[in-house]
């Protein structure tokens, strides 16, 4: 079992994409990248924490690969824009991938660069790219909740 960390936005759309993947096993939403321990959701709303709202996800290597849930991650929201996802604004929607280990930085980068010598996007792509910091779970409510709600999507 493998880890991955990303964060395209609010995190309830992301994670429920994500927990639909063949090889997924697990995911969770929380808080990384930020500089106070253990903050809630109420501190990372102030956009003053330095936290991206992200997932994280336990897959299964044997099933799904790294790079193919990077490709999910890439078409799950607009990567141009900075510190936004659709109506969401702050930089704790910021677009990032955290990675966990050398392999994975570089299939990251890699990724990053094929997408943008594709010229799918019109302007330059703005995710950051870091190493795996501590992972906050987020508060309990805002596990799965699309899925306990019924809902399919909250973004674009």
């Amino acid at each position: 079992m493998e880890q991955a960390m990303f964060g395209a936005g609010c995190f309830w759309g992301v994670e429920a994409a994500f927990g639909k993947v063949k090889g997924v096993k697990k995911t969770a939403v929380g808080y990384s990248g930020g500089k106070i321990k253990s903050p809630s959701y109420e501190q990372i709303c102030t956009d003053k924490t330095g936290h991206a709202e992200v997932v994280q996800v336990d897959f299964d290597p044997k099933i799904i690969s790294y790079e193919k849930l990077l490709d999910i991650f890439w078409n799950l929201h607009d990567p141009t824009t900075m510190n936004r996802q659709g109506p969401d604004l702050g930089s704790q929607y910021r677009s990032v991938i955290f990675y966990y280990n050398k392999k994975q930085k570089e299939s990251a980068i890699k990724s990053k660069e094929l997408l943008e010598k594709s010229k799918k996007f019109k302007t330059k792509i703005v995710t950051q790219i870091l190493p795996a910091d501590q992972f906050y779970k987020a508060e309990d409510y805002h596990q799965q909740y699309l899925e306990k709600r019924g809902l399919a999507v909250c973004h674009f």
